[in-house]
């Protein structure tokens, strides 16, 4: 998002806020309009619309998948059924409206939107009248989700698809192709998989269309996250609002704080960030320090700048979602940096990945042995995350750095448990250690952020040597 975006969701949420009636449905209506306004330019005009379409229209069958009997009724539903539809319809007749410099790009025939919409809702109906097939529908649903999500997160495949267009036609693929970007899809995805796995295991309270829709493509967490849970969104989407000063200032400080962070330091510090032609211009292993350090504060502030920005804007509106930072570069170990680190995404991944596969290897008929398990757990949770980045060999070695990492705090902590020296009880002891555990776990983390943000996990290498004085 720009700054002038902000600005306008900010009014717009303060607006919504203020709202007595019709409060959800207004937010219904204003993030699906978000979803289409803050997509950005595709190497197909036409994508640029059917790409927010998807993505409402997955929310839409979502619901219709983990949704029961009593929530069903289309009493309940035609509203939220109707802004929906008319959110898609508008940004299609924007055509119409010339206004294509300020919002959206080329937009469909009128004739495809409606052929759209009618075959959403005659899917919809089938979804929810074959319920008998539910358990099926579940598991197709997470495959397909998954799919989608490798397939967007494999630079290659996506290039290979925006270029498809341009070859059946005889024409030969621009090498500048870029790969098409469905804004908003990982977070989507984490949602839409959070709350059919409640759904299978029977945790998930029944939702209406609007509230469900509500929680997938919350405007403000859309784009960047956090990743709230459903059961703790819907109380705040539900309850009245009753926004007094301390709120007004508490959501005003986190904009101008989130802000600040994202477009004043995070852009300068990106001036001086390592790069690939850093790595090979640059001779000192000092300044190369220095550029990476850049690096490493500048990911944490445009990261925790925006999740700022997302949490004062739902304050604005009375909805308080979860905190993503909790200081993570000043943690004396990994497992400390991780759990402040993106803490919405790592909950995630220890709720459904990380403990029901430590049990599944603890709980067989042979129980695999500790450190083993927890090996295995850790290298692949990790590898997970980095895979969540994007299907390339840096984040595959990014994901491994940390979860060897994780992996030899446990058993360093396992081995130093019983044989912590006197002087490391003492305030004294206490304070050193602390500092030399931030030390060694920064520059871990730092040049872990080499795999990240290089072209390749060799430019990467080349980096280390030369911040080591080796090469």
């Amino acid at each position: 998002m720009t700054i002038l975006q902000v600005g306008i969701l900010a009014l717009v949420a303060a607006v919504i806020g203020q709202l007595r009636r019709g409060r959800g449905l207004a937010l219904l209506g204003v993030s699906a309009l978000a979803v289409f306004w803050l997509q950005p330019e595709e190497p197909s005009a036409s994508l640029r619309y059917w790409l927010p379409f998807a993505t409402v229209a997955i929310a839409v069958l979502s619901w219709a998948l983990t949704s029961t009997a009593e929530v069903r009724g289309l009493r309940r539903n035609w509203p939220a059924a109707a802004v929906l539809a008319g959110v898609v319809v508008l940004a299609d007749l924007n055509r119409y409206a010339g206004l294509q410099a300020l919002y959206f790009t080329q937009s469909p025939r009128p004739i495809l939107v409606g052929v759209a919409l009618l075959a959403l809702a005659l899917v919809v109906m089938a979804l929810t009248r074959w319920e008998r097939l539910g358990r099926l529908w579940w598991w197709i649903a997470l495959a397909a989700i998954i799919l989608v999500f490798v397939f967007l997160k494999t630079p290659p495949l996506t290039t290979w698809l925006v270029g498809i267009p341009g070859s059946l036609r005889g024409a030969e693929t621009p090498l500048n192709t870029t790969a098409l970007s469905w804004l908003g899809f990982s977070y989507v995805a984490f949602r839409l998989m959070h709350t059919i796995r409640d759904r299978q295991a029977g945790r998930l309270a029944p939702v209406t269309l609007s509230e469900y829709v509500n929680y997938v493509i919350f405007f403000p967490a859309f784009t960047a996250g956090p990743i709230d849970r459903i059961e703790r969104f819907v109380p705040d989407l539900c309850a009245t609002p009753h926004l007094g000063n301390e709120d007004w200032i508490e959501a005003g400080t986190r904009l101008f704080v989130g802000l600040f962070k994202k477009f004043v330091i995070a852009d300068l510090l990106a001036i001086i960030s390592i790069n690939d032609v850093l790595v090979h211009e640059v001779r000192s292993s000092g300044w190369l320090w220095l550029f990476l350090y850049a690096y490493a504060f500048r990911i944490y502030f445009d990261f925790s700048g925006y999740t700022d920005i997302a949490i004062g804007l739902g304050r604005l509106m009375g909805i308080r979602l979860p905190e993503n930072f909790a200081a993570p570069y000043l943690k004396p170990n990994l497992t400390q940096f991780w759990n402040s680190w993106h803490i919405t995404l790592t909950q995630w991944f220890r709720g459904y990945f990380f403990n029901p596969l430590t049990r599944a290897m603890r709980s067989a008929k042979r129980p695999m042995t500790t450190w083993l398990a927890i090996l295995i757990a850790q290298l692949s949770t990790m590898l997970l995350i980095g895979l969540w980045h994007g299907i390339t060999a840096g984040f595959v070695a990014w994901g491994l750095w940390h979860g060897a990492g994780l992996f030899l705090h446990n058993r360093w902590s396992d081995f130093m448990r019983a044989r912590v020296p006197a002087w490391m009880q003492t305030p004294t002891g206490q304070a050193l250690s602390s500092a030399l555990g931030i030390f060694i776990t920064f520059n871990y983390v730092a040049i872990g952020w080499l795999f990240f943000t290089l072209s390749t996990p060799s430019v990467a290498w080349r980096a280390i040597l030369r911040l080591s004085g080796i090469a």
